[in-house]
C-alpha cells in the first residue's frame, strides 16, 4: 500500500508528533510512505525516519501554513492509495485534491481514498467543512470529536472512525523501564535545578502558548492557592502568549513559584519530576499532554473541555471541572497538594489506563485496518 500523510509544518505540536509517529510506523510496517509538508524544516523534521520519503511544497519557508504550491501535481506524482490529512490546514486541502483528481484511479481501478481527521475543539473553517463532505472517511481522535462531527457538522456516523491519539514518547517509569534509583536521581536532579525540594508539589502544564490553551487562567488560579503550601507551577512550551503569561506571573508576585521552562524536545523528565498535571484549555479534542501525564502516573485536574475525560478515569485518576469555574478547580486541586499518599496510590492505575488505552501499536493497527477496509470496499 502507498500512503501519503499530509501536514502543514513540523512544528512541535501534538498533531505534528502524531503525524511523524504514524508516517514512521507505516513505513516500518512495510508500506511505501510519504510525508508531505507545506513548509520545509520545523522542529520535528529531524525525527522523520529515513524509511519515510519527506517532501515539502514550498521551496523555502514562507511561514505561510496555508500556501500549497503544486499540491495536486505532487500528490499525483506520489501516487498513493491512501491520503491521510493531519491538522486543520491539511484538512482544508481535501476539496482541492478531490477537484484536481475527480476520477483519480490506479490501473487496477481502485480509487484513491482521502481520509480527513478531526483533531481540534475549535470551530472549523469553511474549507475544512467542505472537505468533510467530500472526503471518503474521517478519523476523530476522541468520541467527543465524533459527536461534534455528527451533531454540529451533520456527518453520517458511518463515515466516522474513532482512533485515539497514542503515546509518542517512550515511557520510563519507576520499577519498569527505568531502575528505581535512576528514576529518583532523575526526578530530584530536575527538581533541584528549579529550587524545588522533595516536599514541593509540582504542578505541570505542557502545551504551546496559544490563546485557546489559556495558561493565564492557571496563573490566576495559582495566585489563589494557599500561601503556606509548598508548590510550584511549571509551564513547558513556547508560543505567542508566553511573554504575556510571564508578565502576569510577575504582576501577581508569583515569579519565584511559576517557572517557564521553554520548548522541551522530550518532556518525559518533566513528567517524572512533577506531581499533578493541570490544564485550563478553552478548546481541546484529545490533549496529548494529559495522555502523557497519565502514562507517567500523574494525577490530573482539568477544565472539562472537549474530550479531556477520555484521557483519564474521571474521579479515579483525574478530575474534570466545569470550564472556567475557578472555585471548582481549586476545590479539586487543593486537597491533592499536600496529599502525596493519595497521589502515589493513584499512579499505578493511571499508568495502566494510559498504556492500555493509548498504545502506539494499537493506534497504528487501527489505522491500517481502516485503510484495508476502505481498499476492500473500493475493490468490490
Amino acid at each position: 500500500m502507498k500512503i501519503l500523510v499530509l501536514q502543514d509544518h513540523l512544528r512541535n505540536g501534538g498533531t505534528e508528533r502524531q503525524s511523524v509517529l504514524l508516517a514512521n510506523a507505516f513505513a516500518t510496517a512495510g508500506h511505501a510512505t510519504t510525508l508531505l509538508t507545506f513548509r520545509p524544516g520545523g522542529t520535528l523534521a529531524g525525527t522523520v525516519a529515513s524509511t519515510v520519503v519527506h517532501h515539502s511544497l514550498q521551496p523555502f519557508d514562507t511561514h505561510l501554513n496555508w500556501f500549497t504550491p503544486h499540491l495536486g501535481r505532487m500528490v499525483n506524482r506520489t501516487g498513493p492509495n491512501m491520503v491521510l490529512c493531519m491538522g486543520r490546514m491539511a484538512n482544508c486541502q481535501v476539496e482541492k485534491i478531490k477537484l484536481h483528481h475527480p476520477a483519480w484511479e490506479w490501473p487496477d481501478d481502485k480509487p484513491v481514498k482521502i481520509i480527513a481527521t478531526m483533531r481540534t475543539g475549535k470551530p472549523l473553517p469553511p474549507a475544512f467543512r467542505r472537505g468533510l463532505r467530500c472526503c471518503d472517511h474521517i478519523v476523530a481522535n476522541s468520541h467527543e470529536a465524533a459527536r461534534v462531527l455528527s451533531a454540529t457538522y451533520a456527518v453520517p456516523t458511518e463515515k466516522i472512525a474513532v482512533i485515539h491519539n497514542s503515546l509518542v514518547f517512550p515511557v520510563e517509569l519507576n520499577g519498569d523501564a527505568m531502575p528505581p534509583s535512576r528514576f529518583e536521581t532523575s526526578r530530584e536532579t530536575l527538581r533541584t535545578q528549579y529550587a524545588a525540594t522533595p516536599a514541593t508539589t509540582i504542578l505541570l502544564c505542557v502545551a504551546m502558548f496559544r490563546p485557546e490553551k489559556n495558561q493565564r487562567a492557571l496563573i490566576r488560579l495559582a495566585a489563589r492557592l494557599p500561601g503556606t503550601a509548598d508548590w510550584q507551577l511549571w509551564f513547558a512550551g513556547e508560543g505567542e502568549t508566553r511573554q504575556a503569561c510571564i508578565a502576569l506571573a510577575a504582576q501577581l508576585g508569583l515569579a519565584a513559584r511559576v517557572k517557564f521552562l521553554g520548548f522541551q524536545p522530550d518532556p518525559a523528565p518533566l513528567y517524572r519530576a512533577a506531581d499533578i498535571a493541570v490544564l485550563t484549555s478553552q478548546s481541546e479534542s484529545l490533549p496529548n499532554f494529559l495522555i502523557e501525564a497519565q502514562a507517567h502516573g500523574l494525577t490530573i485536574v482539568t477544565d472539562d473541555t472537549g474530550g479531556v475525560r477520555e484521557c483519564f478515569l474521571p474521579g479515579e485518576t483525574g478530575w474534570a471541572v466545569p470550564p472556567g469555574d475557578a472555585n471548582a478547580f481549586l476545590a479539586a486541586l487543593t486537597p491533592l497538594l499536600a496529599d502525596s499518599a493519595r497521589r502515589t496510590a493513584i499512579a499505578p492505575k493511571a499508568r495502566a489506563f494510559a498504556r492500555d488505552s493509548f498504545s502506539p501499536a494499537r493506534q497504528i493497527q487501527l489505522y491500517l485496518d481502516l485503510f484495508a477496509h476502505l481498499a476492500s470496499v473500493s475493490a468490490r
